[in-house]
């Protein structure tokens, strides 16, 4: 259940603890962006004695040692466990945020300038597909109405 988890951590040569195997395993399965109150509220609820501190420390420490990446998206700080370079769509109906996988073809340029890039930081907004197909039923359903 954790073993993929188990592997990242020693990877990074990052201690094994059960709250950092339950962050990574909700970040991997959600892929929902959620900022470290959001896995807060949702992990405490299996885990009654789980504090606030113990998750802002752990997703701090993964981030510096780049098991996940922290994006900051309207304001917030959300967390990513997709490591590859990639960028995000945040719905402004839904606030869905949406990983786009768009290569960046300025990567390679910079690279070849001797630059090594640890981060791509972008987001688009707008509306989601699933928002538009709701509004566009909506609008189907929605009685005509005569001046």
């Amino acid at each position: 259940m954790f073993d993929k988890y188990i592997q990242l951590l020693k990877d990074h040569k990052i201690k094994i603890t059960h709250q950092r195997l339950e962050i990574l395993k909700y970040l991997d399965e959600r892929k929902n962006h959620p900022t470290a109150e959001d896995i807060y509220e949702d992990l405490k609820k299996n885990q009654p004695s789980l504090s606030k501190t113990t998750i802002y420390n752990t997703v701090e420490k993964l981030k510096e040692e780049g098991v996940i990446q922290a994006l900051n998206i309207s304001g917030e700080t959300r967390y990513d466990i997709k490591k590859n370079l990639h960028h995000h769509f945040l719905c402004i109906v839904c606030g869905k945020i949406i990983d786009i996988d768009l290569p960046c073809q300025n990567i390679e340029k910079i690279t070849r300038q001797g630059y090594t890039i640890k981060e791509v930081h972008g987001y688009f907004k707008g509306i989601c597909k699933e928002c538009k197909k709701k509004k566009a039923k909506e609008l189907k359903n929605e009685p005509e109405r005569t001046p």
